[in-house]
């Protein structure tokens, strides 16, 4: 399911098309001539550009066009297991020597360097400092090496296995159990249904070591490879390193072919019903195979045939999003779209829906009966406008944003070109054309599509879901009877009158009473009429964004015990009553074309709001600012249609083992605490939540805007921001009462304490070690516990996964905190098979006693440093780093000014302080958590 929404999620972002009377429908699609391309003679395909964001980097990618698909019988999980060989040691960089030399160069383990390996490709991330010609060099030989030069020595293999199928254990459970019996049928006599790129528990353990040699030899070849190069560089020295560093490679002699698997058609429908204990949420997909091969998106007729489909999509989507703001919604949430299957050869249509656990039938037919309208009827004019005016202005963010773009982004892109031939014009192309093409779309145009994607052969229905006793099963027969749309189940789509405004009460505008500055960080405050405050920070980071969050002092501990546990679980439903009299669909039908969103929030000790917009639409968030903060709508409608959908969710997650292991966990450190009432709401929790005290209470919370302080960055305008302070939130109604985060004296429990908690089927135990209390805050002491983590995660990966092959991953973090109270919590975490718990605890325990006793490594402590101050320089060329450090300094009471001293905080950790922050708060007690299987 999750390469299904990858997939939806994909579509919408390649590149649409339009015609337009001065372009050829059947002219070719331009590359973009901001990129340099070129072929080796060798077949290997290169793809260069030069871009600034972020500074001094560059990401290297190596793509190679292999996966899963081309193994053999006897080769079942050994593309995937070939990635993990290419981290394990290479010629130039032997044993764990690359993971070690690039940490030293600030680039974390999992985080900056990693891989995937697909059904048919596998794809190599390498992004590194680009201002050090070094540097940059040994990047070029590991991506060379990772290519055709990896060490496959039967040692290294043997050692990795532990890692590999402690990968495969993570991915049982019921998903993989439901998906293993509905691929046969949705990927119906095909190599994709028998190819996962996990592969199987049997061959990983047993396969002789020539099986991985020969994988490697037969696919890790020039003529399917591209190399990739994104950054602050130097086009010309770049392709000057390719052809030095890829050149000399040849392709084998008699190369197996790159066979391209087809998925078959079928007349029948196939109807796939899988049920499992475990199993956390139902879901219902229905789909539709294409009966060709994909088509090439080459022309721009293409490109334009591409465009009718986005905006079909976006009008279908659009209407189920309405049915899920309905009363008694059909389905969580559901989405259609037409595009690639598991498959890269067979391209299909699909509808899918999350649903409650008794509602699978109701949800298909929901799905069934709206392909028949669209079918039947097709959509209005107005939904055609609606979705033009969305895609106009997602394309307009992109081309504003066209020289602050991240390079990560450009990479993708050339990824899938190389790939799958998806076209790269460039941003600037794109959106001309779109202006030029877009108005041309007709109705008829997007009508007729679902005419020839709905069919009766080549159809597949899914369903998966818990089971359980009480609840029915569907039957073959039952599903199979709902396709059956009678013409009186199906009328033509009701358009619904466009709101006028956001706000329908008058605004009487404020003043500003002050003005201040900070030049050090670049901020200007606003102290308005009725108190509150606007702190706002003008940046070059990005041309069309600008965040937003307010925030004041208080949250629900200021509530009783009582209230407090009778609205947790309400205040998420708040806001799905809408605001100004206007419905949810009234709002979102009203924003179409426009980008901005705002959400409210109450925590333990704060209320705000977060938003983000364009400088175009910066008045919208305002608006919108002003209607939450005083004309919130009450709708028990509403809230109940939001208890619907969250029950649907929440009903059967603790069927997951470790969601059930952190209910049991967390409630029995927390037992002691008379507000809480589990991490997840149960019925028992709906039952007794009370919708009308939460709307009052959050009514109370912001019902004074002088306690409010506004946080504003991104590419704000001086003038336009005052004046919408002065008239939209100076206007808010307020008075002199200052609240402070209050401490209600409620910890968890304290005590030598170990809790296994026995939950599942399969071999799979998760093991979590915490340390927490009481502390007086000091930002050296939290620095030192930050470093103290990060060093102990790479120990713990030299050990616990290198060394011992015991873990696919492991991690440990540390921290400080101040509100509502001073605090220490660190916490180590792994998920390993239930015969090592003990062991790798013991293991993980004696790596942090080291830590302890001695102080860490001065190496450690330095890649610590170098990846720190990596993402720093990273980080703080983003709005979101800013606005979070400004919302930090107001709860913590500092000063934003500290974080101009970060670079200089973070050299100055040494290995003593880290020790001593170690023996400070890590040697007393400590609470084990394990999550076992249930005895069998």
């Amino acid at each position: 399911m999750n390469k299904i929404r990858k997939t939806m999620l994909f579509l919408l972002a390649v590149p649409l098309s339009l015609l337009a009377q001065d372009l050829n429908g059947y002219d070719k699609i331009p590359f973009d001539s901001n990129v340099k391309t070129g072929k080796l003679k060798n077949g290997l395909t290169y793809f260069i550009r030069k871009n600034s964001k972020p500074e001094n980097k560059v990401d290297l990618r190596l793509v190679v066009n292999a996966g899963s698909i081309l193994e053999t019988d006897e080769q079942q999980g050994l593309a995937h297991f070939m990635e993990h060989m290419c981290f394990n040691g290479t010629k130039r960089f032997p044993k764990n020597q690359l993971v070690d030399y690039l940490q030293s160069i600030g680039v974390k383990f999992g985080q900056h360097l990693n891989a995937y390996t697909s059904f048919d490709e596998t794809v190599y991330f390498l992004p590194i400092p680009s201002d050090d010609k070094e540097k940059l060099e040994k990047g070029f030989q590991i991506i060379e090496d990772w290519a055709f030069n990896a060490n496959l020595t039967p040692e290294e293999i043997d050692k990795e296995r532990g890692v590999v199928l402690e990968e495969y254990r993570l991915g049982l459970g019921a998903e993989k159990r439901m998906m293993d019996r509905f691929m046969p049928k949705m990927m119906y006599n095909s190599q994709y249904a028998n190819r996962l790129p996990i592969g199987k528990k049997e061959i990983l353990e047993n396969f002789t070591y020539d099986k991985i040699t020969s994988f490697y030899n037969d696919w890790y070849r020039p003529n399917l490879m591209s190399v990739i190069v994104v950054g602050d560089i130097d086009i010309a020295e770049m392709e000057k390193k390719i052809i030095e560093h890829f050149s000399k490679y040849k392709n084998p002699k008699n190369e197996k072919p790159r066979k391209i698997y087809e998925v078959p058609n079928h007349k029948e429908t196939f109807v796939s019903i899988e049920k499992d204990k475990e199993a956390s949420d139902s879901g219902v997909q229905l789909l539709y195979k294409d009966s060709g091969l994909p088509e090439k998106t080459i022309t721009i007729k293409d490109y334009r045939d591409d465009l009718v489909k986005g905006l079909f999509t976006t009008m279908l989507n659009n209407r189920l999003q309405e049915l899920t703001n309905a009363p008694n919604p059909p389905f969580v949430y559901g989405f259609s779209y037409h595009g690639e299957t598991f498959a890269r050869s067979k391209e299909g249509y699909q509808s899918f829906a999350m649903v409650s656990e008794d509602k699978q039938l109701e949800a298909l037919k929901v799905l069934v009966v709206e392909n028949e309208r669209a079918k039947k009827f097709g959509f209005t004019q107005s939904e055609l406008d609606r979705a033009k005016s969305e895609t106009i202005a997602n394309y307009e963010r992109s081309f504003n944003e066209r020289d602050k773009t991240n390079s990560e982004r450009f990479v993708s892109e050339y990824q899938s070109y190389f790939l799958q031939g998806v076209p790269t014009p460039g941003i600037e192309w794109e959106f001309n054309t779109i202006k030029k093409m877009l108005p041309t779309i007709t109705l008829s145009e997007t009508n007729d599509l679902i005419k020839n994607y709905v069919k009766d052969e080549n159809r597949v229905i899914v369903l998966t879901g818990p089971e359980k006793e009480g609840l029915k099963q569907v039957t073959e027969a039952e599903v199979l009877n709902v396709l059956n749309v009678k013409d009186t189940d199906v009328s033509a789509y009701k358009e619904t009158e466009v709101a006028r405004s956001l706000l329908r009460n008058e605004v009487k505008a404020g003043s500003v009473v002050k003005k201040e500055s900070n030049a050090k960080v670049g901020t200007t405050t606003l102290i308005l009429s009725n108190g509150a405050r606007v702190t706002y920070k003008k940046t070059d980071f990005k041309n069309d964004e600008i965040l937003m969050e307010a925030i004041s002092f208080g949250g629900s501990n200021l509530y009783s015990n009582e209230d407090a546990k009778k609205v947790q679980f309400a205040n998420g439903g708040l806001t799905e009553a809408g605001f100004s009299g206007l419905k949810k669909n009234d709002i979102d039908k009203f924003m179409s074309g426009k980008i901005a969103s705002v959400s409210p929030y109450i925590s333990n000790t704060t209320e705000g709001l977060r938003g983000n917009t364009t400088p175009k639409d910066l008045e919208y968030l305002f608006q919108m600012t002003h209607a939450y903060m005083t004309d919130l709508n009450y709708d028990n409608e509403a809230f109940e249609s939001y208890k619907q959908k969250q029950s649907a969710f929440f009903k059967n997650l603790s069927s997951q083992p470790n969601v059930f292991f952190q209910q049991e966990f967390y409630g029995y450190l927390m037992k002691e605490n008379p507000r809480f009432i589990g991490i997840f709401p149960d019925e028992k929790t709906w039952s007794t939540t009370d919708y009308k005290l939460a709307y009052d209470k959050y009514k109370e919370r912001f019902a004074n805007a002088g306690d409010f302080e506004f946080f504003f960055v991104g590419n704000v305008d001086d003038k336009q921001i005052e004046d919408y302070s002065i008239k939209y939130i100076a206007s808010l109604p307020s008075n002199t009462t200052k609240e402070k985060a209050v401490d209600l004296g409620y910890r968890m429990m304290k005590g030598d304490l170990k809790k296994v908690v026995n939950k599942g089927s399969d071999p799979k135990s998760n093991v979590t070690i915490m340390y927490y209390g009481d502390a007086t805050y000091s930002p050296k002491e939290a620095m030192a516990m930050q470093a103290l983590g990060e060093v102990l995660t790479i120990k713990l990966i030299e050990e616990l996964r290198e060394n011992e092959s015991g873990v696919y991953g492991v991690s440990a973090r540390g921290s400080l905190n101040k509100v509502p109270n001073g605090s220490y919590n660190f916490s180590i975490g792994f998920p390993c098979g239930p015969e090592n718990t003990e062991k790798l605890t013991a293991s993980a325990l004696n790596e942090l006693q080291k830590i302890i006793d001695n102080g860490p490594d001065e190496k450690d402590v330095a890649k610590f440093k170098e990846g720190e101050i990596a993402d720093f320089k990273k980080d703080s060329k983003e709005n979101r780093f800013w606005l979070s450090n400004f919302t930090k300094a107001y709860t913590f009471s500092s000063s934003a000014e500290e974080i101009l001293s970060m670079e200089e905080r973070i050299n100055s950790v040494t290995a003593k302080e880290i020790q001593d922050v170690a023996k400070k708060y890590l040697t007393k007690d400590k609470v084990i958590g394990i999550l076992m299987p249930e005895s069998k």
